[in-house]
């Protein structure tokens, strides 16, 4: 996993130092997101409320991030601890010669560092989004570290500028999404248990968000559904023995 993210920082260093026209300047933003739950591509995580604070610099197409994830409760036994850091790399353009296809690469190093072993794992990805009607998106992640499976998620979403207002300085937008999940035999496995041994469409999330502009920061409050769409995951009882999620969150995110 080192080897993997000392070439992605070698590669970025190698662009920079050539690059000498066109650039851009640094643009930051952080983003601090308070959730009723935290459900990861179908696995409940948490059943309780976290707190998932974020920040990332971005130049020239590159992001790198950091996401971390706080237990605020003693669901877990975790209570004020942070249980996970994302640290990511990605690079984002437009796809030569077709017009409206965007594509991103990256890799992304998730690290548990209250668990006693495997408490990190890392996957490369790759993706193409359209612009189209509900601007389609397909992103295929690739386990190289722990897990060694690929999970894929199909994505659609849609955006009206403004539904309301609070004053006239003040609109509020509607963004509506909708994720569907797919994870290989080896994902499944890795995640849900050895009885789960086969290639399967996992989960599928449902969002609508609520933005707008507030004392210089964008407040995003959401509701959120979360469902495992295979029988037999379902039956693993892996993360909880639910597997239908309904919970809202807030995001407040500023961009410098």
């Amino acid at each position: 996993m080192k080897k993997l993210c000392s070439l992605m920082v070698l590669i970025v260093i190698v662009f920079l130092t050539k690059t000498t026209s066109g650039a851009q300047k640094l643009e930051f933003e952080v983003t601090t997101d308070y959730y009723g739950k935290y459900i990861w591509r179908g696995q409940n995580i948490s059943d309780d409320p976290v707190f998932q604070p974020g920040a990332s610099v971005s130049w020239n197409g590159f992001t790198a991030a950091w996401w971390a994830n706080l237990e605020t409760t003693k669901i877990n036994g975790k209570s004020g601890e942070f249980t996970e850091h994302d640290w990511s790399l990605d690079y984002s353009g437009d796809v030569p010669s077709l017009n409206g296809v965007g594509y991103s690469v990256g890799v992304i190093n998730y690290y548990f560092p209250t668990v006693d072993k495997a408490g990190e794992t890392t996957e490369v990805y790759w993706g193409f989004g359209f612009d189209l009607p509900l601007s389609p998106s397909v992103t295929v992640y690739h386990d190289v570290d722990e897990i060694k499976g690929t999970y894929a998620s199909f994505a659609i979403g849609h955006s009206i500028e403004k539904i309301a207002e609070f004053n006239s300085d003040t609109p509020v937008g509607m963004d509506i999404g909708a994720t569907l999940g797919w994870g290989s035999a080896s994902y499944n496995k890795g995640y849900w248990g050895a009885t789960i041994d086969s290639d399967k469409l996992n989960d599928l999330a449902l969002s609508v968000a609520f933005p707008f502009e507030f004392a210089g920061l964008t407040v995003t409050p959401s509701l959120n559904y979360v469902t495992i769409v295979n029988g037999s995951i379902r039956a693993t009882d892996t993360f909880n023995k639910q597997s239908d999620y309904f919970f809202a969150g807030i995001s407040l995110s500023k961009s410098f």
